[in-house]
């Protein structure tokens, strides 16, 4: 008795929080309510924080100033840009010999 009573409510609130419901003739999952609920969420808005470091005049290029990783991330990518570029006029010069006939 006590879990009729229980369910009763949760689809009464159900009710109370998507209109539609009702009239659609579905049961709305409490879960689903909750997951679309209007609870506010505290986010702090970093991009101005993030233009002012990336905007300051230290001497240091935009690409690297973000630290280790983007020095790491940006020497990776010339050493595969530079190695891709070799390995490239490699196989255009291999392709661009005649065949041996044996």
């Amino acid at each position: 008795m006590i879990r009729a009573e229980r369910r009763l409510q949760v689809q009464r609130f159900c009710l109370r929080l998507t209109p539609a419901a009702h009239l659609l003739g579905r049961n709305v999952p409490l879960a689903a309510v909750r997951a679309f609920s209007s609870s506010s969420r505290n986010l702090k808005n970093k991009v101005p924080e993030a233009q002012k470091f990336f905007q300051e005049d230290n001497g240091l290029p935009v690409h690297i100033k973000g630290g280790t990783s983007d020095v790491l991330l940006y020497r990776a990518t010339m050493l595969l840009t530079v190695a891709g570029t070799c390995y490239s006029i490699y196989w255009l010069l291999v392709a661009s010999m005649p065949k041996k006939k044996e």
